[in-house]
């Protein structure tokens, strides 16, 4: 009796560890998390950069720019990446102020392909799938509205070069400089190592990238499950989200901290999908990821000292601005959509993957081709 006590208390604390050890098993998750987005986009870069950067150069029109945008920010799934080559090329004399605002405006889309893909993570537990889903693609929506709306606005006022150039008169003398990330310092050893050791083939980084991702959101819904009963689930309910000014807020400061919006909305998808947030609550942190993301831009225009790329930077940060202003008032319709594709990708495991492919490849390789 003694002996099969002892047994079953060992058992229990190994299906059931006590918080410490699941906090630390928490954060050991996450940091994979962070490696597999990281490496994910890294294998990307070596797919498409070269790819992406002869794209930039070959806008002949706004909405082959604006596809352009979307196409090359889906390859390098960083929006701060492609702004900020678009800024070096602005102040390179390569592209008119003109000709890469459309491109800034279609790297918004881009960007959100990031946080849809580690959905799929979820594809095999229909509920947190679901859930999951529609936190990804509560992003996608808001930078669709906001690109239909303000897109034909900018085309026939230029209001965003306009605004723009008036705000970098004031700062194109400003001097540049480089925010610490501590995330990129932190995971950039393991990229490195694993990029190294698969002598960088995209191919192999991109596998092994995809393997960390599933076996990290797997568990780490896992034990947010079981930490969340209590002080936990109240920390990210009553004050991280506590109201949409400050989840707006959060997503704005740790976007800056960590330059880049991909990894801080895909943040969410993992939380959504253990029941922790709600879309009402991820909805302004990812408007707020939108402005955060306008920094690196910002500042890599500001060494350049060139009154364009600074123009171009601050086109970035007013569209997004300009956008939640407008949309806000009218949050539910993205939160809607995003509920509704979600529904139907719960029916279909099809229609996740033929709207990534359709939404950030097809469509911008297809219109590419009819208005270049």
């Amino acid at each position: 009796m003694f002996l099969e006590g002892r047994a079953r208390i060992i058992r229990n604390r190994v299906i059931n560890p006590p918080p410490i050890v699941r906090l630390i098993l928490l954060l050991s998750l996450l940091y994979a998390f962070f490696v597999s987005i990281s490496l994910m986009g890294a294998s990307f870069k070596f797919f498409g950069k070269g790819f992406a950067q002869q794209l930039l150069t070959t806008t002949s029109n706004p909405f082959t720019g604006l596809f352009i945008g979307i196409l090359a920010t889906s390859l390098v799934q960083s929006s701060s990446t492609i702004t900020s080559m678009v800024v070096g090329l602005v102040a390179g004399g390569a592209l008119t102020v003109s000709g890469a605002i459309p491109i800034v405006i279609g790297s918004n889309i881009g960007t959100s392909v990031t946080n849809t893909l580690v959905s799929i993570g979820h594809i095999s537990r229909p509920k947190e799938f679901r859930r999951a889903f529609a936190a990804a693609t509560i992003h996608d929506f808001f930078n669709l509205i906001a690109v239909v709306i303000l897109f034909p606005l900018q085309l026939l006022t230029n209001f965003l070069g306009d605004a723009s150039a008036f705000m970098a008169t004031q700062f194109a003398n400003a001097g540049g400089m480089k925010l610490l990330n501590p995330l990129k310092m932190i995971v950039s050893p393991a990229v490195k190592f694993i990029t190294l050791t698969t002598h960088e083939s995209g191919v192999l980084m991109l596998i092994i990238s995809v393997i960390l991702l599933f076996i990290a959101l797997r568990f780490i819904v896992v034990n947010l499950r079981a930490l969340v009963i209590g002080k936990v689930e109240q920390f990210f309910d009553k004050t991280l989200f506590k109201n949409s000014l400050r989840a707006m807020l959060l997503g704005v400061g740790l976007t800056v901290m960590v330059q880049s919006s991909s990894i801080t909305t895909s943040l969410c998808v993992p939380l959504a999908g253990a029941r922790i947030l709600t879309l009402k609550q991820i909805f302004p942190f990812a408007l707020g990821a939108n402005v955060g993301t306008t920094i690196t831009a910002m500042l890599a225009s500001l060494v350049t000292a060139d009154p364009a790329a600074v123009t171009v930077a601050f086109a970035h940060l007013l569209f997004n601005v300009t956008g939640i202003i407008i949309i806000w008032p009218m949050r539910r319709l993205p939160i809607h959509l995003s509920e509704r594709l979600a529904s139907a990708s719960i029916r279909s495991r099809f229609v996740p993957v033929l709207y990534i492919l359709i939404v950030f490849f097809l469509i911008p390789i297809a219109l590419i081709s009819l208005t270049r």
